[in-house]
């Protein structure tokens, strides 16, 4: 088996990603055309890899002090290996190194997996954006962390 790394998403990646986010987010999914805007924006975009295989990802947007966390995923024949706390450890530096005093996210109130990862990283709720997931209504739970 491959060792587990942590690299930059890029452009070819993007067809990977659009259908682990399809399998993942269902209707929610983010097409390859909106993660081709993030990245176009210059948005930051990292993957775990195994070898050419892509495990997870996990992309941020930087604002003044503050550090956006767009979206994270993880296939789910990789979980339970630590890919999502490696990028969670990995984006966290990385809002250090850039300055950032905080880091914020959204997450759907039903995805209580995700909650308990967050909860571990020392997240707090800060309130609730009803029906923010357009296709299933599901409200968002809005939270940050001071870094």
């Amino acid at each position: 088996m491959n060792e587990l790394r942590i690299d930059r998403l890029r452009w070819w990646h993007l067809p990977a990603v659009a259908e682990m986010e399809v399998a993942i987010f269902g209707p929610e999914a983010w097409s390859e055309g909106l993660l081709w805007t993030e990245l176009s924006a210059g948005h930051d975009y990292r993957a775990v890899f195994e070898g050419e295989r892509i495990l997870g990802y996990a992309g941020t947007a930087l604002s003044d002090n503050e550090m956006w966390l767009n979206n994270i995923a993880v296939d789910a024949g990789a979980r339970r290996r630590g890919v999502a706390r490696m990028l969670m450890d990995d984006l966290i530096a990385r809002a250090k190194a850039h300055g950032a005093k905080a880091l914020y996210l959204e997450v759907a109130v039903d995805n209580v997996p995700a909650q308990r990862l967050y909860d571990r990283y020392g997240f707090v709720g800060l309130g609730v954006r009803k029906n923010y997931y357009q296709h299933t209504g599901t409200d968002a739970a809005v939270m940050r962390m001071e870094l």
